[in-house]
Parts: structure tokens; sequence; C-alpha cells
């Protein structure tokens, strides 16, 4: 009898989350699609979708709160994937911008939305800051994906949003110590002391990062060799949720646990793997959380007080945007480019919801303030799409990417994949086409795309560098990946998890000049390329041709020329120093003053 009640227990447990999968995904399908259509973004879309199936709208389901705790998951899934990007030699690279301009934003506009909440309210300075801090954050689930859709994330506009979204990311654990500490909620007797979290929370993390080079790492070269995409994901998901577990377990924030596993593997090989694998989960779950946020949404004190709410939205928006605009200036960023980034920025974000319920929990804030300022987040994430409208007149991001450019998932085999079919890139596929070899063609530009379709050449859409898109492009099974897109916007970086994905193939790569060539070096590229070197070589050669030199000092002229440049490029790889063998370059051939930088 007892299994029997277990038994149709577990039959209604399962037919209830089926019943609320059913509602949920549905709602989302439906006005996501719609949304998206419209060039209103999918967040807006799912929060739309929680309103409309929650309590205060078809009351289709009525537990918001019960399903906001498992939808967090996609917040610590998003810190994860914001640390992955944590390698150390790029955060050396924006120093400036992460902690220069990214610090600045967080703090001027946190402070600016502080006085807009007293100079609107009858809030206590207390609660003013638990709600003005984090207005001053941006939405990373709204700006991130568009700024990768684009391929414009490796941009200088596009690094620099990215690196204020980055500090936004990582000022969120300070937010919520400061919010913990004006908590007006009873002490609870059995934690522990502020000083003890903190030795708690360097040794973890001193812990994380030596499991991450010790244990993980190593465990990762073996899921490689094995070739289990399975294993990805779930050494992925493990990687998260253990760290993510012992910082609860030691009463700290999983958001920081999972934001130190991302950093620990931001070296890895694997990196772009575990990327790939671990985004449809956060995608998912992010989409989750926007709905249950949609779903606690009290519409009726929103319409008690509409006018309050959009003349809050609206103000949050305009302070946003002229502060972010000021500081871009500040930072010597062109007038066009700095109008776009603070209308790119100017939304409230994600983040808010989780510091408001802190807020709750911490007494400094109501049920009604939360659900009021939530509203106010909601209603700045709508103006979002329609800025974005105006951002890409001032040299901003396009508003949505292009829906008519097919994805390099629909190529045919072939035996070679070109990445970049711009003028270099261009010379290249047409003599591998001449000698019969099969090529797919990978673009990030859609006006170069276009250009190429005029000319009878299917160029397929995305970036190239990425390890998942050359997957789906079938790079495990080609000889040749030939790097043709520009060398000055090349990171070298990119290289290594492509050659730890497709040890196969065989790697060239253009560079854009002898400083760049050395950068990629042959551990990350079979061949590398410079620009102008054979045209430059071409050119001296007919111009000795011109004066009427015999033919067989030139080409001696020549190969001594190549010579001496193979050995003054290897000596310089060797010593990692620019000047090695300069001296003897002059003594050999002279003037060498293109050896600066050629």
């Amino acid at each position: 009898m007892a299994v029997e009640k277990a038994g149709e227990t577990a039959h209604s447990v399962t037919g209830e989350l089926l019943f609320d999968g059913f509602i949920l995904l549905g709602a989302a399908l439906v006005f996501v699609l719609a949304f998206r259509k419209l060039g209103l973004g999918a967040v807006l879309g799912y929060l739309i979708a929680g309103v409309a199936i929650g309590p205060f709208g078809l009351n289709l389901l009525g537990d918001g709160e019960a399903m906001l705790g498992v939808a967090e998951i996609g917040i610590v899934l998003l810190l994860f994937l914001v640390g992955l990007e944590l390698a150390p030699a790029r955060l050396w690279r924006l120093r400036k911008e992460i902690f220069g301009l990214g610090l600045l934003q967080v703090i001027l506009c946190g402070i600016a939305a502080v006085g807009l909440v007293l100079a609107g309210t009858s809030f206590t300075l207390a609660a003013a800051i638990a709600i003005g801090l984090p207005l001053g954050l941006s939405s990373t689930a709204q700006v991130l994906p568009l700024l990768q859709s684009e391929g414009r994330l490796r941009t200088p506009s596009g690094e620099r949003t990215f690196s204020i979204l980055l500090f936004q990311d990582l000022s969120i654990v300070p937010l919520l110590t400061i919010v913990a500490a004006l908590s007006r909620a009873p002490a609870d007797p059995g934690a522990p002391p502020g000083w003890l979290l903190a030795i708690y929370a360097v040794l973890a993390v001193v812990g994380l990062v030596l499991a991450g080079r010790y244990i993980l790492n190593p465990v990762l070269k073996i899921v490689g060799r094995i070739a289990e995409r399975e294993l990805f994901i779930v050494a992925g998901l493990f990687t998260v949720f253990a760290a993510g577990a012992l910082m609860d377990s030691l009463g700290l924030s999983t958001a920081l646990g999972a934001f130190v596993a991302g950093v620990m593997l931001a070296d890895s090989p694997y990196r772009h793997e575990l990327e790939a694998d671990i985004d449809p989960f956060r995608s998912i779950l992010l989409g989750l959380f926007f709905l249950s946020v949609g779903m606690m949404l009290d519409i009726d004190s929103i319409l008690t007080r509409p006018v309050f709410v959009v003349g809050m939205a609206f103000a949050l928006v305009a302070t946003k945007l002229l502060i972010i605009f000021l500081l871009a200036k500040a930072f010597r960023v062109a007038t066009r480019p700095a109008l776009a980034m603070g209308m790119l920025l100017s939304q409230g974000g994600e983040f808010a919801f989780v510091l408001f319920t802190e807020a709750q929990r911490a007494l400094l804030i109501s049920d009604e303030a939360a659900s009021l300022f939530g509203a106010i987040v909601t209603v700045s994430m709508a103006t979002t799409p329609f800025l974005m409208l105006l951002s890409a007149r001032f040299g901003g991001v396009k508003t949505s990417p292009r829906d008519d450019l097919d994805g390099p998932e629909a190529s045919e085999p072939s035996g070679a994949i070109i990445v970049g079919h711009g003028r270099f890139g261009q010379t290249v596929s047409q003599i591998l086409r001449g000698a019969n070899v099969s090529v797919t063609l990978i673009d990030s530009k859609p006006d170069q795309i276009d250009v190429s379709g005029e000319y009878g050449r299917k160029v397929y859409y995305g970036d190239g560098t990425r390890v998942d898109l050359l997957r789906e492009a079938g790079a495990e099974d080609v000889e040749l990946l030939l790097f043709c897109q520009d060398g000055s916007d090349f990171d070298a970086e990119r290289l290594k998890p492509i050659r730890h994905a497709f040890p196969k193939a065989k790697i060239f790569v253009r560079a854009f000049d002898r400083r760049h060539a050395l950068a990629i070096g042959e551990s990350f590229a079979d061949r590398v390329f410079r620009e102008v070197y054979e045209s430059s070589v071409t050119m001296a050669r007919e111009a000795l041709d011109q004066l009427d030199l015999d033919t067989p000092t030139i080409e001696n002229t020549e190969e001594e020329f190549r010579n001496l440049d193979r050995e003054l490029f290897n000596r310089q790889a060797e010593e990692g120093d620019m000047q090695a063998g300069f001296r003897r370059m002059l003594e050999e051939m002279q003037p060498g003053a293109m050896w600066e930088s050629g």
C-alpha cells in the first residue's frame, strides 16, 4: 500500500512538473518569439510572459518565488561564464577599462541612483542605498548577447562595454556585503563573525584555484582525449555546482564561487569547449529567472502609481546615459561611440532583482517597494531596444543580428576552412578552388558576405575563431584551417583552444607584422604569413630588375634577404627580444630600418 501511495505521489509530482514546464516554456516561446520579431529583445519577452502567466495575470502558475530559487542557478552560470572570459592576459590588457571606467561607472551611477530614490521617495538612507546601488548596474543578459551576436565584442567599443559589464558583475559581491552590513534583520546567533567569514572566503578562493590547476585541468585533458561531448557538459556543471556548494556551505555567495570557478579555468585550453557546453543551460535558466521575476511583479501596486514608475524609469535611463557618456569622453572615447555606449548601458540590470530580494530579507525595504522598483527596472529594460535604434546611428551596435545569413552548420563537408573573406581571404580561396580543393568560407561581417554573394561565393556568417562554431563547420575533419581575417584585429591567444580542439588540421594564420607573427609563434600555428612581406619582396625584385641588374644577382639578393629574415625571426622568437640579431642584420644588409616593425 505504501509503495502504491509513493508511486501515486511521484506520478502526481511528475505530472505537475510537466504541466508547469508546458506553461512556462509555452509562454516563453510565444512571447520571446513575438518580442524578438518586434526587435524588442528576449529579456523583455520573458518578463512579460511571466506577468501574463503569474498571479497578477492569468494566474496559471502562482509560485514564482519557489521557481526563482531554481532559476537563480542561471545567474550562477552567467557569472561562471563571465569568469571564463577573465584570462589573465586579457584582464591585464583591459585593466584600465575594467578597473578605471568600470569602477567609476558603478560608483557614480550608483550614487546618482541613490539620489534619485531619495528625491522621489520618503525612504530612509539605508533603504535608498539598498535600492539605488543596484539601479546603477546594467543588464549583462541584455547587452552581452547582443554584442556577441553582432561579432562586435572584440571591437574597441565592444571591449569597453564588456569591461563595464564585467566590473558590474564583479561588484555584485561587494554590493551584497553592503546590504548585509545595513541589515535590520535579527542576527543569526549561530553565524560566524565577519572576520572568520573573510578568512573562509580567502581560503576557499585559494582552494578553488589550486583545485582548478591540479585537479580540474588534468581531468579535462582526460575528457579531451576521450572526446565525449557529454563529459565536457558534466565536467563544466560539476565545477560550477561544486564551487557554488562550497561557498554556500561556508555562508558565502554561491555566485562568488561560480565566478572563481570560471576564473580558474580561464587559461584552460578547453575554456571555449566549456563555454559552448554550459551556455545553453545558462540561457534557459536565465530565461526562467526573468519569467519568475515577471510572475512576482505586483501589477496592482504599479497601477496605483504609474506616473511614478514611468517617470523614475526614464529618469534612471537619462541619468545613467549622461554619466556613462561623460565617463567615456573622459577616457578619450569619440563623441558618437561614447553616446552609443551610454544608450547601450542606460537600463537597469537583472542583478537588481537579486539585490532587491536580499534587501527584503535584510528588512531594509518592503515587498511592495521591491515590486515597485522591480517594475522600474523592467520599464528601463523596455527602453533599451528603442535606444538601440538610435545608437546604430552613432556608431553603436546594430539593433538586431541579421536573420537572413546562414551559419556554418549549413555548410557541406570540405577540405579546408577559410576564416575571413576579405581581399586576403578571397585570393587564398580562389587559388584553392582552382586546384579543386573544396573550401568552407566564414566571415563575421554581413556587408562582406553580401559583396561575396554578388560574385557567387557562399560565405557563412559567424565568429570563425570560436571552437564551437568551427566544430559546426566540420573542422574536426578538415586538413587546413586558414585564418585570413585582418591581422590587426586577431588575438593570438584565441588560437590556443583551436589548436587543442583540432589537432589534425594544419593551421595557417595571416599576421599584421613581425611583432604579431612573433606573438602567434609556432606553438599556435603551423605557418604564419605577414601581410605585406611577399608583396614587398616582389616589389623590390621588380625594382632591381628595372635597374638592369642581372638575374643571378637579383635572385641571390632575394635569397640572402629571406635567409637573414628567417634567421632573425627565429632568434627573436627564441629570445623573446625584437632587438635580437638586429646588429648583424644592419651590418650584412643596408639599410636596416625596415627591420624595426616589418
